[in-house]
């Protein structure tokens, strides 16, 4: 991504002047939050930030320029600046944009940061960029999140009030980064009805490429294979179930967001989908063999999953 993508767009009747960059001191309140990429969980978290009196002024960086407009009318910011005098007026920069572009934003950020200002990001993956930023002189004023929320859609209307309650937010990578950077960003997210988990960034990808990634690759390939065999869509209107639904929702999310996320978790996103293929073999050789005992036991095996899922 071309620095000028992130840099060419500037709305707003405001005029903000030289502001004095100052920590989120104190409780954090009245901060000069900058958003990058002010979609599902950026115009969420802006939301929430303002909610909470974290955020004096929300300014957007983005490089569409019908995004900005529509951030700006729906509240979700105050003006949208250019990345770079975006930063300059900041303390609190939050990067929200599909994870193959965060690499090269982010640094970027990392390049005009200072020491009193803190960098989070929201990405599902996390490994690539925490070693692409390990050996970089600001990397402990980036903290490593990832706010374990989201919807199937997208842009700034997707953004909503209460998004993140009752969700967990992983912190990778935690010794790396400032302890005072660590605590106001976590503050920030149990201040969203967030509980915190402490991962590394390995670990992390592991994970949620069996709690996420997993889930909506099965939801894009059930989505095709109602298409490719069911050709009468309103056949599939009338006759879609809640079960249905809810297994198919997923596909409805932006490609341009998963695509990234599935190729640069390549490595696990692979590995759970061969584990995913070989249970759907022993249910197809269950049906085969029409083995009643064996389809059985597959199910209730699966049952299980209540104990995690109640």
């Amino acid at each position: 991504m071309q620095e000028l993508e992130l840099s060419n767009i500037q709305k707003s009747s405001q005029t903000s002047g030289s502001l004095k960059v100052s920590p989120l001191g104190g409780g954090l309140e009245g901060a000069v939050v900058t958003i990058v990429g002010v979609g599902l969980i950026g115009g969420s978290l802006a939301l929430a930030m303002k909610e909470k009196g974290f955020a004096k002024k929300v300014i957007g960086v983005g490089k569409s320029t019908t995004s900005i407009d529509k951030a700006i009318e729906l509240g979700l910011i105050d003006e949208a600046l250019p990345l770079e005098e975006a930063v300059k007026q900041s303390d609190f920069i939050y990067v929200a944009i599909p994870v193959d572009a965060t690499l090269p934003v982010m640094k970027q950020v990392m390049d005009m940061v200072n020491e009193k200002q803190i960098v989070a990001d929201g990405g599902s993956t996390k490994f690539a960029l925490c070693d692409s930023l390990k050996d970089h002189p600001m990397r402990k004023r980036f903290v490593a999140t990832h706010p374990m929320w989201g919807t199937e859609y997208s842009g700034p209307e997707a953004a909503v009030k209460g998004a993140f309650s009752g969700r967990a937010c992983v912190v990778c990578e935690k010794d790396k980064s400032d302890a005072d950077a660590v605590e106001k960003v976590e503050t920030i997210y149990k201040s969203l009805g967030m509980h915190i988990i402490y991962m590394d960034a390995q670990s992390h990808d592991v994970h949620a490429a069996y709690v996420s990634h997993i889930s909506h690759i099965t939801s894009f390939a059930l989505a095709n294979t109602v298409l490719e065999k069911e050709r009468e869509e309103d056949a599939i209107f009338e006759l879609a179930g809640g079960g249905f639904e809810s297994t198919v929702r997923l596909a409805k999310s932006n490609p341009a967001m998963w695509a990234p996320i599935f190729m640069q978790n390549r490595e696990n996103v692979l590995d759970v989908l061969n584990e995913h293929i070989s249970q759907l073999r022993k249910f197809k050789a269950s049906l085969e063999k029409e083995n009643w005992e064996y389809l059985t036991e597959l199910m209730e095996n699966a049952n299980k999953i209540s104990r995690i899922l109640k």
